[in-house]
């Protein structure tokens, strides 16, 4: 009897002890397949958006847009109201593209995006660019003249960091900018608010004129850049004379753009020229009768057009980086090309303004 007992509970017994050994097992492998799926469609759907945020928006139409703006908010379009219409229009794409501002982003996929921040940063240069201009130029008769209030308070605004997310978040500042904007543009507009002005003098456009030289020039570099070469620095410290008779001091220096910074400064470049264009063809409008006087209006239009040749689509799935005459192309090189020519031209557009 005692030997039945035993043969029939230990069966039970084990039995009972080995099928909660499994259960776990496949229970555990069910969770780490089911994470697994879910990190992978993340991931999937996080690529794909991050894909879609990253196309840079298409050119628009700015004098008709200018016009369907004025209409729609019942305003007359007078001198300086394109310009100033698409400097809002240039900002609030920062702030309305798909995806937002991505450049203060804290979590993925804009966390994982720094083509589209960049070309961000490029156009943001040039809104702040001219938002000063408007408030040290263009609003202002002579140097001695009050500043326009509502323009006062855009620039700052702009000028804000441009990675703050919180406490107040960079497209916080830059919707109040745009709201300044839109204050003057309404005060500009109304006849019966004769403190609202805007002057379009070849002084005027000039100065800015030199702001862009300058950004221009620099882009062109940093493009050039990339491949490394060497520069011959002649820069001279101000409190070292140089004796009579001697030559300047020249030393040789390698100036290389960092491999992992190809790409931002490829894409601020974009960004620049792509504000940029928009901005010089709200200016045709404005200034058409300056431009006419002195024969610029064709040197205007062609710096538009290698701004714009600029913005051709990049079928290259990346910034490649090839030597000058290597097997492989040099985005950076194509880029610098376009700048340098614009930057040439408004050299030149500026020789023309300036005479006369």
């Amino acid at each position: 009897m005692l030997d039945w007992k035993t043969r029939t509970e230990d069966p039970l017994a084990s039995a009972g002890g080995t099928t909660s050994a499994p259960r776990r097992a496949s229970s555990g492998r069910w969770l780490a397949r089911s994470l697994g799926i879910l990190i992978a469609l993340y991931l999937l759907a996080a690529l794909l958006v991050g894909w879609y945020w990253s196309q840079e928006p298409a050119l628009f139409p700015v004098q008709q847009h200018a016009q369907a703006a004025a209409e729609k908010a019942q305003r007359k379009l007078v001198t300086g109201y394109t310009t100033v219409e698409t400097l809002k229009e240039v900002a609030g794409t920062l702030l309305h593209k798909p995806g937002g501002y991505l450049t203060n982003d804290i979590a993925p996929p804009g966390l994982w995006l720094d083509n589209m921040p960049s070309w961000e940063y490029g156009v943001l240069v040039q809104v702040r660019d001219l938002s000063r201009a408007l408030r040290k130029d263009f609003a202002r008769s002579q140097s001695q003249s009050t500043e326009d209030p509502d323009l006062a308070k855009a620039e700052p605004r702009f000028n804000f960091d441009n990675k703050s997310w919180v406490l107040p978040a960079s497209e916080d500042e830059y919707a109040e900018g745009i709201k300044s904007l839109d204050r003057y543009l309404a005060r500009l507009s109304n006849p019966n608010q004769p403190n609202a002005q805007f002057y379009a003098r070849a002084d005027n456009l000039n100065n800015w004129l030199g702001d862009t030289a300058t950004r221009l020039g620099s882009l062109s570099q940093r493009l050039s850049a990339s491949v490394g070469r060497v520069r011959l620095n002649t820069d001279v410290q101000p409190d070292q004379p140089i004796p009579q008779g001697e030559a300047i001091p020249v030393r040789e220096e390698e100036v290389r753009t960092p491999w992992l910074q190809i790409d931002n400064v490829f894409y601020e470049a974009r960004g620049q020229a792509w504000a940029l264009s928009h901005i010089l063809r709200a200016i045709e409008v404005d200034f058409a009768d300056v431009l006419a006087k002195k024969n610029a209006t064709v040197s205007v239009r062609q710096i538009i057009r290698e701004l714009e040749a600029a913005q051709e689509p990049l079928w290259s799935p990346m910034v490649l980086n090839g030597s000058g005459y290597g097997m492989l192309a040099n985005h950076s090189l194509v880029m610098a090309n376009y700048i340098s020519r614009a930057n040439a031209a408004i050299i030149d557009l500026r020789t023309l303004l300036s005479q006369g």
